[in-house]
């Protein structure tokens, strides 16, 4: 090539295939399938250039699945970051590997407890609490995953970790040997450990028979699909039908509403005068660093941050 040094390299930027779909799709996701799967089959459906989820479920696990397309995937850590809440069935008398029915059993108990003490130690699983993760996690140990220690046989060493559990209840109890729970908590809890621990603090063994997500960050049963029913949708425009917006992830976050110009200025990367947004908006005062959509014409265009005086963009949004 004319001009061109010889030493200099031509570097091949690779176009990512897929269409620019953006938004939440809320998928309920079935039991025998990893959280990996059901985003790529929906990538697949819809034909998205870029997709993600909004928090993983164990393979056995059932319930919603927030499947992140496009611009979407810029706003997944605040549905991470968000309350989730869970229905998990404790069998009682079986220790497990994995805490769960997919692992072997390594020990047993005939004592079943009474829902009077299974009601008395649920104070000790609320509020603040220290939780030691199962050996099946994906928990870093010297810079490898606890799973893949567990599988190798090798020691797992995990120490307990700080969790928030926002209530823990007991819901039911079939027979003897199973109960119901319903819990909210936030990030970084695991039902499994929860159910494991539960269970020792009554004097016997249990593991999680059951887990079903009711609901994540700002989504619920109530916006979710079967992931056979969008496989059974013929035409993408009605998968797309079922596409929520991706302002619908940041409904906690405070909206801040901007003049065009203010927007193409935020959106280039460069910061804008708090004053004059503030004198216009409904909040009564801004956060220090507090985190917030600004918005133009009822769209999101950016993740900010409110500091000394200025709005300064965290995540543009390219809608």
């Amino acid at each position: 090539m004319a001009g061109m040094r010889p030493s200099a390299k031509v570097r091949r930027v690779r176009k990512r295939s897929g269409l620019a779909v953006h938004g939440w799709l809320i998928i309920d996701k079935p039991a025998g399938i990893t959280s990996a799967a059901v985003v790529g089959s929906v990538r697949r459906l819809i034909s998205a250039a870029k997709a993600g989820h909004g928090g993983t479920l164990d393979p056995m696990a059932t319930g919603v699945l927030p499947v992140a397309l496009g611009e979407a995937t810029k706003t997944v850590a605040y549905v991470v970051d968000g309350l989730k809440t869970y229905r998990f069935t404790v069998r009682w008398g079986e220790q497990r590997d994995t805490d769960d029915a997919e692992g072997a059993v390594v020990g047993e108990s005939d004592r079943r407890p009474t829902a009077a003490e299974i009601e008395a130690v649920l104070p000790r699983f609320t509020g603040d609490i220290e939780q030691v993760p199962p050996r099946y996690s994906a928990v870093k140990i010297a810079g490898q995953r606890a799973y893949a220690l567990a599988r190798a046989e090798q020691a797992v060493d995990l120490s307990p970790r700080p969790a928030r559990v926002e209530w823990c209840r007991l819901v039911s109890q079939p027979d003897e040997d199973h109960a119901v729970f319903e819990v909210q908590s936030g990030k970084g809890v695991y039902m499994r450990a929860l159910a494991r621990d539960i269970a020792l603090a009554v004097g016997t063994f249990g593991h999680v028979s059951a887990l079903r997500r009711l609901s994540v960050g700002p989504f619920s049963e109530a916006a979710a699909v079967a992931l056979d029913h969008l496989e059974a949708l013929r035409h993408r425009e009605d998968i797309q039908g079922h596409l929520l917006s991706v302002g619908a992830a940041l409904a906690g976050i405070p909206a801040l509403s901007l003049t065009e110009a203010e927007a193409k200025r935020l959106q280039h990367g460069r910061p804008i005068a708090a004053l004059p947004v503030a004198s216009r908006s409904a909040l009564v005062a801004f956060d220090r660093d507090g985190v917030v959509c600004a918005m133009a014409c009822g769209r999101p265009v950016a993740l900010a941050q409110v500091r000394g005086g200025e709005i300064r963009p965290l995540r543009v949004l390219n809608l």
